[in-house]
């Protein structure tokens, strides 16, 4: 594609671009220093005390890793889902995430050292001892490791960001980029909390969210202030409206002779893109917020203590960023949007600019207030119990109450990202069904149904009963299992999501990839093409049942979060391309006969069945040193829980698969009957001439045959 001149970029723009990410840095340092000193969490240590540097060094230098991992994450988001592939904007994306994932390198490494120093009374030379111990840490324990992994991620991003400018590889960049953040998510205050699973995934979701929000923002900063394709980007002074509009179509002519005829993205438009962006990752902050800060401060009360203080002037900032973005979905991007059309853009760029300048200076000191809450322990919860029960060792839970009828519609333990997967969920889906309605097209009403059964019963499973007890019973993680494989795959497939939007969703004009487009992508890739094969499918499906529990694999998802929910997304995910290889409505690449779908269905029950048997002969227990480790006073011995599990997936767990097989075979019979009413159809419209055909052949064979006997005789 060939580059056209652009004009240089204003003093203004340069200086702003410049002040943007200083301003966000200068503000979270800051913040940092004022909660560190208010919180006492650089206080001197009673034991083994690292010194001053080392005490305030840490949190400073992991508030620059957040903030370089928040501009390597939200950078690629805002490149994948708001610009276009090929344009300078695109490539000075992808250079922002590099430099962002080269500062979060660094800085995590900083970080990784002084943890290292503040953890262990060790004296610091550069000896061989000291860097076998240092060694040791960062392969030996798990805080190590965490700190290893995030700086292994953040080079290979560096790095990957320059070499790599095309949709795929920016794809698993941002996937990767995402990735970074869940080792160091899983450790710190929260794994000594009794709200442990809830800590963990509060953390994780609030830092993405945040991330997200905050880089995409900075990036804005630096495309408005460069060089780019954008529409309406900084440069010479602003054109009148006859100008602009003359503009626009010298630039789409051009881009048309070049073969290209996606028109340049506006920056109004990219303004809007980078709105609904930053407000899911806004919903998601407060939410996750929300959930951490009542796991950590337990009471009222502990709102007045130092750790309660710093939560409040976190919320504040986070109400005050939430009106900026209402701000900007409602009144600035309109203003821009008609400023640039009227070719006054020196009056948008300035709206612009002292607006966004503004949000920069709260999110540092939002980061600043965060990053100081990670050093200061909360009120309650930070210390485990001086005598702990053998579950509360293996789970960081205290054992449940008994599991009598009552529980099953009592008992709750919220997991916050499947509760947020699953709310998400049911939004977008109402919101494309309202869409269609909007426009005129009809939406089968029991698609609906189906879906949104489907969600509920996702939070009932990771949420409910099941998720409060199958860490300490095997029947009922067994049967988490079969919900999650077979079950809610079952609703899901039939609520038809990517047909809904397939239709609903708009399709872009300019070139870059929205969610419609990412959608096609994904269905029409090569892996999708591999997956969603019916013997692919139905191989995952099967030999997950047992590659997972006749191997580590399920100790991994008892003692491991991230193993846990590995688990579930696992499942849940071979459950849904297996139900949609028979069932589904939604395009794939390839689906059998139906007699070859009732064949491959019959011989997963056999399996499954024979699956469940196994489980039921064990003569021994599985995972012995947890399920037979609880010490529970009630409920069967864990030996004959074992055997209750293996009964739950022989027999409950083929209930879906039983109404798999009447579906299959209901679809074929009215694949049957349409078969037959198109054939009618083609009849009358023809008048029969086939039939007449057919007939009149007939009789030309008959008279054949007739005049052959008459020579004969």
């Amino acid at each position: 594609m060939t580059r056209t001149a652009f004009p240089p970029v204003t003093t203004g723009a340069a200086v702003a671009r410049v002040a943007g990410p200083a301003i966000l840095l200068v503000a979270g340092l800051i913040a940092l220093f004022l909660a560190i000193a208010f919180g006492g969490a650089a206080a001197p240590q009673a034991i083994g005390d690292p010194g001053p540097f080392v005490r305030w060094g840490l949190p400073v230098v992991k508030l620059v890793s957040n903030l370089g991992g928040a501009v390597m994450l939200g950078a690629l988001v805002l490149a994948l889902f708001g610009l276009r592939s090929g344009t300078r904007s695109f490539d000075a994306a992808l250079d922002t995430a590099s430099i962002g994932a080269a500062v979060f390198t660094l800085s995590s490494a900083a970080a990784a050292f002084l943890t290292f120093v503040r953890s262990f009374p060790v004296k610091v030379n550069a000896g061989p001892e000291f860097g076998a111990q240092f060694g040791r840490f960062l392969i030996e324990l798990d805080l190590g490791r965490a700190w290893l992994l995030t700086v292994l991620a953040g080079a290979v991003i560096t790095i990957a960001a320059f070499a790599f400018r095309t949709w795929t590889p920016t794809l698993l960049l941002g996937i990767l980029a995402g990735a970074s953040f869940i080792p160091l998510a899983t450790q710190g205050h929260s794994g000594d909390l009794s709200g442990h699973t809830a800590a963990v995934n509060s953390i994780l979701l609030h830092v993405l969210g945040a991330a997200v929000w905050l880089g995409g923002l900075v990036l804005l900063v630096v495309i408005r202030g460069t060089r780019t394709e954008l529409v309406g980007a900084e440069g010479s002074p602003a054109p009148s409206a006859a100008e602009g509009a003359k503009a626009k179509r010298d630039r789409a002519a051009a881009h048309r002779t070049q073969g290209d005829d996606a028109p340049p993205v506006s920056f109004p438009d990219l303004l809007r893109r980078y709105s609904t962006i930053a407000l899911v990752a806004y919903i998601v902050v407060a939410v996750s917020g929300v959930a951490r800060s009542i796991v950590a401060l337990g009471s009222w009360d502990a709102l007045w203590t130092p750790y309660g203080t710093i939560v409040i002037v976190k919320a504040v900032l986070l109400l005050a960023l939430g009106v900026f973005g209402a701000w900007y979905r409602l009144r600035l991007i309109p203003r821009i949007d008609r400023a640039e059309q009227a070719g006054a853009r020196a009056r948008a760029s300035r709206l612009f600019w002292v607006l966004v300048l503004a949000e920069l200076a709260l999110m540092g000191l939002a980061s600043g207030a965060a990053a100081a809450l990670a050093r200061t322990p909360p009120p309650t919860g930070t210390e485990p119990p001086a005598v702990r029960t053998p579950a509360e060792i293996l789970t960081k839970s205290s054992l449940p109450p008994e599991f009598t009828l009552d529980r099953w519609f009592t008992q709750w333990n919220i997991d916050l990202i499947w509760l947020l997967v699953a709310l998400f969920g049911l939004f977008f889906y109402l919101a494309g069904v309202l869409r269609l309605r909007r426009r005129g097209d009809s939406w089968p009403i029991h698609r609906t149904v189906f879906w949104v059964l489907g969600m509920l019963t996702l939070i009932w499973v990771t949420g409910g009963p099941i998720n409060a007890y199958q860490e300490f019973l095997f029947s009922v993680h067994m049967l988490g299992h079969m919900m999650l494989s077979m079950a809610v795959p079952l609703l899901l497939v039939a609520g038809a999501p990517v047909t809904l939007a397939l239709r609903a969703l708009d399709k872009r004009e300019d070139g870059t990839r929205g969610a419609r487009e990412w959608i096609l992508w994904g269905v029409h890739s090569p892996f999708s093409k591999v997956v969603t094969n019916p013997f692919v499918a139905a191989a995952l499906f099967v030999l997950s049942l047992w590659a997972f529990y006749f191997t580590d694999l399920v100790r991994w998802a008892m003692k491991d979060h991230i193993g846990h929910e590995w688990m579930t997304i696992h499942f849940l995910i071979t459950g849904y391309l297996f139900v949609l290889s028979l069932i589904g409505a939604d395009p794939v690449p390839r689906r059998l006969p139906y007699p070859g779908r009732l064949i491959t269905l019959i011989a997963v029950m056999a399996t499954h069945a024979f699956f469940g048997m196994a489980i039921m002969m064990q003569s021994g227990l599985m995972v012995a040193e947890w399920f037979g480790s609880m010490a529970r006073t009630w409920g069967p011995t864990p030996l004959q829980d074992q055997y209750i599990g293996g009964g739950i997936a022989w027999s409950v767990g083929e209930i879906p698969t039983l109404i798999l097989a009447i579906t299959v075979a209901i679809q074929w019979s009215r694949s049957d009957a349409r078969a037959e009413r198109r054939r009618d159809r083609h009849a009358d419209r023809t008048g029969d001439a086939e039939l007449a055909e057919y007939n009149a052949r007939l009789a030309e064979l008959a008279e054949r045959d007739r005049r052959e006997a008459a020579r004969g005789r």
